[in-house]
């Protein structure tokens, strides 16, 4: 018997998903090699979707909804499986960061999930040893959440690093290469700032772990603190007028926007 045909719909949005489709291509007498060519991927990736082994994705969800008649119904679950594919503590600060008007971020250890690239972002989750599967999964997530930055309405974004962030090489030389260009390109687009500490500022007021502040549209601000296996959101007018200060702080230490590029630039090219 095929995985698939052991998958329960009632277990998760995925298998719902997966249960869904396999159903619709079946009662429509479409093959997984002529779908799976509509939606540009392996015949062998649509085989683990269907059996709830993979995330699909927005081609996929597409290709599906013209294949089967299905209106929007397919892209529209898509961005349930994705979004449940966070851990469940994570899912208010995504909610609210789609909320937010400004963004501030402020990292010690690693490039925030905001501007992560895919390969430096699967490096991350990789380093530790979840299931290959899941690791695709987070990843997928971690790339979805960042559709916050495009379009009219996307949040100011300002990021803070300290220069442990940029000589850190996850993944490998060629795939840190990449993610400091792509912060490169990040920081010339008019709303972002990236400005990085350096090692000479010394002691600084992010010594005690990487934070995250968000102006809302609507409430006051939050402040998101990292943890050991999880973070915290806190929301007390006390916590947030210290998470503001502090950043403050930062932003008066560390380089200006251009000569943080320009420092940028210049580790990116050590690993050339």
């Amino acid at each position: 018997m095929a995985l698939a045909d052991l998958l329960d719909p009632t277990e998760s949005v995925l298998a719902f998903y997966a249960t869904d489709l396999r159903r619709l291509r079946l009662e429509q007498n479409v093959s997984q090699r002529a779908l799976a060519k509509q939606a540009l991927m392996a015949p062998s990736l649509l085989n683990k979707i269907e059996a709830g082994t993979r995330l699909p994705t927005m081609d996929l969800s597409r290709a599906a909804d013209a294949t089967f008649g299905t209106g929007d119904h397919f892209a529209r679950l898509w961005k349930l499986v994705i979004r449940y594919a966070y851990p469940s503590w994570f899912r208010p600060w995504v909610d609210l960061e789609e909320a937010a008007t400004e963004i501030r971020s402020f990292e010690i250890q690693l490039v925030p999930g905001l501007l992560q690239t895919q390969d430096y972002a699967r490096a991350v989750f990789a380093a530790g040893r979840p299931d290959p599967a899941a690791c695709e999964e987070l990843v997928a997530a971690r790339l979805e959440r960042q559709h916050i930055l495009g379009g009219a309405d996307a949040p100011e974004l300002w990021v803070v690093l300290d220069e442990l962030v940029l000589r850190r090489h996850v993944g490998g030389p060629d795939v840190m290469r990449a993610q400091l260009e792509h912060l490169i390109a990040a920081a010339t687009i008019p709303r972002t700032v990236v400005q990085v500490v350096p090692f000479s500022a010394g002691a600084h007021s992010g010594a005690a772990g990487a934070f995250s502040l968000l102006t809302l549209d609507e409430g006051p601000g939050v402040v998101y603190v990292e943890g050991f296996r999880q973070g915290q959101i806190l929301g007390d007018p006390a916590d947030v007028k210290a998470a503001q200060r502090a950043y403050d702080l930062l932003t008066a230490v560390a380089l200006p926007p251009q000569a943080s590029i320009d420092m940028i630039a210049a580790v990116a090219k050590e690993l050339r």
